[in-house]
């Protein structure tokens, strides 16, 4: 991976506040959510979070911790040994931001059936309308 695909400043200014969108557009990306609930239980290494938040590839798991960094969400702690052993911790805001993320995954866990029910149906009137 070059240098000049890691920048994670999206090209916002060092004195620009951060917007309301862009802290909820953040936090719920597609896989921010699964490494912020990973992150929840304690101190995870990169290998670790990327057997667990399936279907991510390495860059886009490296991208994802770089930006959530970033925000002040997860610190990154690297221990001097060989090879260097890398781990990611939760900060106070992200646990604080847990117990949301927690009640959407629950919420879609417990919607889940209904909503895919609610998808063959209108496919089936629109596909028969069509």
């Amino acid at each position: 991976m070059s240098q000049g695909n890691t920048d994670v400043s999206e090209h916002v200014s060092t004195g620009e506040a951060c917007t309301v969108l862009e802290a909820l557009q953040r936090v719920s990306g597609k896989w921010a959510i699964g490494i912020l609930l990973e992150a929840s239980n304690g101190p995870v290494r990169f290998t670790e979070l990327e057997r667990r938040v399936k279907g991510i590839s390495r860059r886009m798991l490296t991208l994802t911790l770089r930006n959530l960094e970033r925000d002040g969400l997860l610190v990154r702690t690297v221990y001097p040994t060989v090879p260097p052993k890398v781990e990611y911790t939760s900060t106070e805001m992200a646990l604080e931001l847990y117990g949301s993320l927690r009640g959407l995954t629950q919420w879609a866990e417990r919607h889940r059936e209904t909503i895919s029910e609610a998808r063959a149906r209108y496919d089936a009137e629109v596909g028969a309308a069509g």
